[in-house]
């Protein structure tokens, strides 16, 4: 899906993969564009009059989202709450226009409002009991040009590259994360511990604690959300190499998952990748 906003053009692109060793697909994938209400469908009025006026496209929301269990569940766990973030972002895009500091605050408590929302419908369908809920974690950016709003519960992550260096957004919540940023363990030992990758935060999960954060993007930044069915396969260094090259985001992602599958393929891999550039390239 490609789309052009006031002089920056977007390729974007989600892929997802089943992998070699899982029977079904606990992971699901987001992009949407958000739009103003009013559709132009005739006018004398210059192009960019129009868009001066309506403002066109007012962003894109790109997320992914893991679910935990295994099974049916999981997978429940991470449609409903793609499903649930959308329609919240979607009844607030009178934040998007015009915005200021105020704006953005509301913004930012709004997608947290979302995930912490989604987390008490799925608590009130299985009557409270937290040992019951279907989990999943929940990696979200909100493109409003040239601002990425993001929001991360769990492991999936969120990279950009911006300037011809590699960022992470986002920080595994884990035990093993959490362990070593105590000074518990080193990172030696949490690769070595088979409880490190237990998720400490989790939609559905007992503990549940939403970061969001924000970053502001250039044309020819490129920026990536995955599970972490790839990033137990493909590494930091992989990954910016793969960001680093003058594909389609297309191709970036069909890249990924092939690298992840040739990794071995243990879990569910599912990649976004949105590149951006001036719309005159």
């Amino acid at each position: 899906m490609s789309a052009t906003i006031p002089a920056v053009a977007l390729d974007v692109y989600g892929l997802t993969d089943v992998g070699r060793v899982r029977d079904g697909n606990e992971d699901h994938f987001l992009i949407a564009r958000l739009s103003k209400a009013i559709e132009v469908c005739q006018t004398s009025m210059p192009t960019e009059r129009v868009d001066q006026q309506l403002g066109g496209a007012v962003g894109h929301v790109l997320a992914v989202a893991d679910g935990v269990g295994g099974g049916p569940e999981g997978e429940l766990a991470s449609e409903r709450t793609l499903a649930t973030v959308l329609a919240y972002i979607g009844k607030a895009t009178s934040c998007f226009q015009g915005m200021n500091t105020s704006a953005e605050h509301e913004l930012l408590e709004l997608l947290e409002s979302a995930v912490h929302d989604t987390h008490a419908g799925l608590l009130a369908e299985y009557g409270g009991v937290t040992s019951r809920l279907p989990a999943t974690t929940l990696t979200l950016a909100l493109l409003v040009w040239p601002r990425v709003y993001h929001v991360q519960v769990g492991d999936s992550r969120a990279y950009v590259r911006r300037g011809g260096r590699m960022q992470r957004l986002t920080r595994d919540q884990t035990l093993g994360d959490f362990m070593v940023s105590v000074g518990a363990w080193s990172e030696e030992q949490a690769r070595m511990a088979s409880t490190a990758e237990t998720l400490s935060s989790a939609i559905g999960g007992s503990e549940l604690t939403p970061v969001v954060g924000l970053i502001d993007l250039s044309p020819g930044d490129s920026l990536l959300l995955c599970t972490d069915g790839l990033t137990k396969h493909v590494s930091d260094d992989r990954i910016a190499n793969a960001l680093a090259q003058s594909e389609s985001a297309e191709s970036t992602c069909q890249g990924l998952v092939r690298d992840a599958l040739a990794g071995g393929g243990m879990d569910n891999v599912t990649v976004v990748v949105v590149r951006t550039r001036t719309a005159s390239d």
